[in-house]
């Protein structure tokens, strides 16, 4: 009898523990941190953990999830088709990297506007986009904050359609999981703009920056983001056993971060899925109570200059384990953590080919894919010069976090910025100075002769660069 009595004793105990350590997982408030999770299931919007999920953030290029949304409507209400031939404005050709870099006049379909956005997160195709659909980036902003209020993203506003800087450009990880919840409803159809693994163009292939994708098992979407004033934004989805399950990540460290986290988030979702009655309901996503406050601005944590390594989707940093690990593994054989997972190289998988010009198959597909890889290799010498001017920039951050190297309105870019000063200045010199290499400027008509010209060569030596303005400029 006494044994009888004991075995309950025991599992009492040892329940009381996991229920304590699920209650810390979901309830009770973390470290303080400048960073915001939501982990919700996606059929149902039931919310499985949410830390700070409904404080305001900038959405980086998360925004393009809203940009791909509102395209996708108008193509289902027949406003236009995926094979649709948009051209490349020069205002969408000024827009900053990350980019493709068409000029102005470029002609490219809806359905590869859509892959280059959601893949390379090119700014420059949200807003061929936009202006396709909206008429202007006013107008498709105003479409998208529309659409984000009958969608009850009430945390929500849009300025541009691809997350550039922008005080205004504001959203909550609540938001974006209602707005991820709506494209796996409203649009199942085209969900494979979400977890495209890569694209091709001409010779260059690009990953998508969600490193979930071909790493996590079962991960299906959606889309990251990243300026200096919001950190590192992801959303990600994942299906198991049939249920899917939208995590929200805003704030990481890294491009690493963010994406261990999210695989934390998910594991833990389908870890605890048979533990439920064990864990406090915290509602739906939609009922979350938003909070009023304005959003940090991360940019000193993020590109300031205590930043051992400039801000960058390559970054490896990794995230620690969460909390609650070692919990969950009581409960489940054990498997590759989600930091190994994320550390690991992407499955293998084949591109898909994307193009400019109308919707093409067959040999005109080929011959597209030569023209725009002989494209590239025109380009190569303008394009290096602005990887060097980059690579001179403390605050560089990658590929897709290069949106935060927009300058302020009214100035130039960085880039040319960096170019011009690689420049000489004008006034390195005192004005009574003689530039090397400037005699014959300086003497007289009479005294000039036809030897003169072939002298400048041996004269610009000096390194004061005062003979730049007579040198034949470099191509």
């Amino acid at each position: 009898m006494p044994l009888i009595n004991a075995q309950p004793r025991r599992s009492s105990s040892f329940l009381a523990i996991v229920a304590a350590a699920l209650l810390s997982l979901t309830v009770l408030p973390r470290a303080a941190s400048a960073e915001a999770l939501l982990l919700i299931e996606a059929d149902t919007g039931k919310v499985l953990q949410a830390d700070n999920a409904t404080y305001p953030w900038h959405p980086a290029s998360l925004t393009k999830l809203m940009t791909l949304y509102v395209t996708l409507q108008a193509v289902k209400q027949g406003r236009l088709t995926q094979d649709s031939l948009l051209t490349v404005s020069p205002i969408a050709a000024a827009q900053s990297p990350s980019k493709m870099g068409f000029g102005p006049g470029t002609q490219i379909t809806v359905d590869n506007a859509l892959k280059m956005m959601m893949v390379k997160s090119a700014n420059d195709m949200a807003v061929v986009l936009a202006e396709g659909v909206g008429g202007s980036v006013d107008g498709f902003s105003a479409m998208m904050n529309d659409t984000a209020a009958r969608l009850g993203m009430t945390q929500t506003r849009y300025v541009n359609p691809n997350g550039l800087p922008a005080e205004e450009q504001v959203t909550s990880a609540r938001d974006q999981a209602i707005l991820a919840r709506a494209v796996i409803r409203d649009l199942p159809e085209y969900e494979y703009y979400v977890h495209i693994p890569a694209i091709r163009f001409g010779k260059r292939v690009t990953r998508n920056f969600n490193k979930l994708i071909g790493r996590y098992p079962g991960a299906d979407g959606f889309k990251t983001g990243f300026i200096c004033a919001s950190g590192y934004n992801l959303v990600a989805s994942a299906t198991r056993n049939g249920r899917r399950l939208i995590a929200v990540v805003l704030g990481a460290n890294s491009g690493q971060d963010r994406a261990v986290k999210a695989a934390q988030l998910l594991e833990r979702g389908f870890s605890t899925n048979t533990l439920a009655w064990l864990t406090p309901s915290l509602g739906t996503v939609d009922n979350l109570a938003p909070i009023a406050a304005t959003p940090p601005d991360l940019r000193d944590e993020m590109c300031g200059p205590k930043r051992k390594r400039p801000a960058s989707d390559e970054d490896e940093t990794v995230a620690n384990a969460l909390s609650g690990d070692a919990v969950l593994s009581m409960f489940q054989p054990p498997t590759l953590r989600p930091v190994d997972m994320i550390a690991a190289a992407p499955e293998p998988t084949q591109p898909v080919v994307v193009y400019t010009g109308p919707t093409r198959s067959g040999p005109a597909l080929i011959a597209a894919e030569a023209n725009d890889a002989e494209r590239q290799q025109a380009a190569k010498p303008s394009k290096k010069k602005a990887r060097t001017a980059k690579k001179k920039s403390p605050a560089s951050e990658g590929p897709e976090a290069s949106v935060d190297q927009a300058a302020p309105k009214g100035t130039k870019p960085r880039t040319a910025v960096i170019v011009d000063t690689n420049k000489p200045a004008a006034g390195a010199k005192p004005a009574g100075a003689k530039p090397a290499g400037a005699k014959s400027a300086d003497a007289k008509p009479s005294a000039a002769k036809p030897a003169a010209p072939a002298k400048p060569k041996a004269a610009a030596k000096p390194a004061s660069g005062g003979a730049v303005s007579d040198a034949k400029p470099k191509s």
